[in-house]
């Protein structure tokens, strides 16, 4: 159960504000949540397209994807989206996403309200069920097969508390740049005890001590397209099988 006390900076530091053609913007990390050009296409080239999904999930009973800066949750409604689309009966998604300074159902009612109509039912239960921002795991259920836990914590910590293991990961940190502390060694090693032979990652970024850092945590890390404007971004797969 989470405790009463809120997050460092709840307060104020995930408020936003419209620049750049309107793309909302975290006043903490000085980013934007999402591409200004489409959010939803960056999001469907980065992560969906990126993990190979839903190739990635077709054989699987239960696929997990567990992601580091849940934001806004557009990546969270497009992954879903498209497992309620694709999947088969009997098939499960758990998706599980870190968040130190969590929106309010407010502000991601407000920002992702232009692609409302894209997922039809998840958006509004998300809304409806997104938790106060109080530390700890907080978990929606969408329907018997989509299960959202939220961890409001820095991802330092909280990768640690998680028990599942990832199939997948989104990486959506803001800029390593701007907030370094996302893309930690401690990280890095963390996604590694949480990962299997075959467990593949997305990231927009294709800074190099990121992907050093996945390489020496045991991840083969591979440039590709980027999305827009952007000339690279970095995906790839873990090479071996991590600790029990």
């Amino acid at each position: 159960m989470p405790n009463s006390s809120t997050l460092p900076g709840e307060d104020h530091k995930a408020e936003l504000h419209e620049k750049d053609l309107g793309a909302p913007r975290s006043e903490e990390f000085g980013d934007v949540y999402f591409s200004a050009l489409d959010g939803l296409a960056e999001t469907r080239h980065v992560f969906l397209d990126s993990n190979n999904l839903p190739g990635g999930w077709q054989d699987k009973k239960n696929f997990t994807i567990i992601e580091t800066g849940f934001g806004t949750g557009l990546n969270f409604l497009a992954a879903a989206q498209l497992f309620r689309d694709t999947a088969t009966a009997g098939q499960t998604l758990h998706f599980v996403s870190v968040e130190k300074f969590p929106l309010s159902a407010g502000q991601i009612a407000e920002y992702l309200d232009h692609w409302r109509g894209e997922f039809p039912a998840i958006f509004d239960t998300l809304i409806a069920n997104y938790p106060l921002p109080l530390p700890g795991f907080h978990r929606i259920e969408f329907g018997q097969n989509i299960t959202l836990t939220l961890i409001f914590d820095d991802a330092n910590d909280a990768l640690r508390r998680i028990e599942a293991k990832a199939d997948c990961w989104f990486l959506d940190g803001f800029r390593p740049a701007s907030n370094p502390d996302m893309w930690s060694e401690k990280v890095f090693a963390a996604m590694a005890s949480l990962s299997h032979k075959g467990t593949s990652f997305a990231t927009f970024t294709a800074a190099g001590f990121v992907k050093r850092g996945l390489e020496g945590a045991g991840f083969d890390v591979r440039k590709v397209k980027g999305f827009g404007r952007k000339r690279d971004m970095l995906a790839g797969i873990f090479k071996t099988e991590s600790a029990p």
